[in-house]
């Protein structure tokens, strides 16, 4: 038999509901961790339906709609947690079947790789596992594929339900200040340049998180040493973790280079990432608080991007040929639980005009989660507070000059706040337009 997946009960039922549900065939992600030994799957969801003029046109198991799907929820999902695979109800044969969750295995981890912005590990699990259950028989079919090997092939795959799988997993924190300045395209670069330029100054920054020095609970742990050694065994813990960076990883070269604006990411941000009871060393919870570091930041970023981009879209032609420092809010991250034995919760994104209905709508489509407004934990990031003073006030780096700007007609972001110890994060933008 194949690499072995333990799957919380609660999956069970919830596939079973949606076998007696749908009418035809549905597609959908399967959520959680991998480890060297084995892989834990928490939840499940289906994929959203799309709208009738859509549906009635396309295929139920449209690719792109699936993959965009799968891009949204790893959004949603803090360190610890990822799209382990997707999942297809149908009474077809499975065989016949296999070239569509192939393809839509590798086309979902191509789409949510393209997005971190760091480089794979020696000890990353490569295996995708694709399920296929029968709404008639509930008969299942496991198989995994190595994500990494283009022409790799279906193996079989050990599929076995348990209840309480993430029970007693270890929750890691932090609460990181952040502070960097990427250049901007000037106003004669396309959106694409744009884009390019902003990833490469947000790769600059993951670096140094990279290499930042990792301490829980006050302590620097040897990489192979036990996160729970010593601790009672099925027990939940929680630690409390550091990310110091050096004042060598905090400069940067200097350069000189022509643009149009610069943006500023300044303020907190409160990173989580979860741990299997299975033994997990430093060296994992490490690489998974630091990617989840990285990974909030850019998705709030790429986030307001996306909405201040589409807004231009619809301003087109209006914008002023004159020097501005824009401020703007940047999401805050909310969490929610997982209505499962355990300490795992999955988290959305607030701009500062939503309330939470929002929040618990994009729950339900996403996740499909049934969430009540009090069930969000709101109390870990605070809005940060634009006052008019700070409009003028631009923000300095020494480590990056800039030559001859130009005026830049696209959207640029950025953080600044002031920050409470470790009890919230609050988080802004400014947009300079030198």
């Amino acid at each position: 038999m194949g690499r072995g997946y333990i799957v919380e009960d609660a999956v069970e039922g919830y596939l079973s509901k949606l076998c007696e549900q749908q009418a035809g065939p549905v597609s959908g992600l399967l959520i959680g961790q991998s480890s060297a030994q084995r892989a834990f799957v928490v939840m499940a969801t289906r994929t959203p339906q799309r709208d009738e003029s859509a549906a009635a046109t396309g295929n139920p198991l449209d690719k792109e709609w699936v993959t965009e799907h799968a891009r949204q929820v790893s959004r949603m999902l803090p360190g610890g947690l990822s799209v382990l695979g997707v999942f297809i109800i149908s009474d077809a044969d499975a065989k016949d079947t296999l070239t569509t969750l192939r393809q839509l295995a590798f086309a979902v981890e191509t789409l949510i790789s393209s997005e971190h912005l760091w480089n794979p590990a020696d000890d990353d699990v490569t295996d995708f596992v694709t399920l296929q259950v029968n709404p008639k028989t509930r008969k299942t079919v496991c198989r995994t594929f190595d994500i990494k090997d283009p022409k790799s092939m279906a193996k079989p795959a050990d599929w076995k339900y348990q209840s309480g799988v993430c029970s007693s997993w270890s929750t890691v924190s932090c609460c990181l200040n952040v502070d960097m300045l990427v250049p901007l395209p000037d106003k004669r670069a396309s959106t694409e340049n744009m884009d390019t330029c902003l990833k490469e100054g947000l790769k600059l920054w993951a670096h140094q998180i990279e290499s930042a020095v990792f301490l829980i609970d006050g302590k620097k742990l040897p990489e192979d040493s036990e996160l729970t050694a010593g601790q009672r065994r099925n027990v939940r813990q929680a630690y409390t973790t550091q990310l110091l960076i050096t004042s060598d990883d905090q400069r940067l070269p200097d350069v000189v280079q022509q643009c149009g604006g610069s943006l500023s990411v300044r303020g907190a941000v409160h990173s989580r990432a979860y741990l299997h009871s299975n033994k997990p060393k430093a060296r994992l919870v490490e690489k998974l608080l630091k990617r989840d570091v990285v990974s909030t930041v850019t998705t709030r970023v790429q986030m307001l991007l996306e909405e201040l981009q589409a807004e231009e879209e619809e301003k087109k032609g209006s914008s002023k040929d004159k020097q501005h420092t824009e401020q703007f809010n940047l999401p805050r991250r909310i969490f929610c639980p997982v209505k499962v034995p355990g300490p795992v919760c999955v988290c959305d994104y607030q701009f500062s005009d939503e309330g939470l209905s929002e929040a618990t709508d994009r729950l339900k489509e996403m996740l499909d989660i049934d969430a009540a407004e009090e069930d969000l934990d709101t109390r870990q990031e605070m809005t940060a507070e634009i006052l008019k003073s700070d409009i003028t006030a631009e923000p300095t780096v020494e480590t990056v000059k800039v030559q001859e700007p130009k005026n830049n007609t696209y959207i640029g972001v950025a953080m600044a706040t002031a920050v409470t110890l470790l009890a919230t994060a609050a988080s802004m933008l400014y947009l300079n337009d030198n």
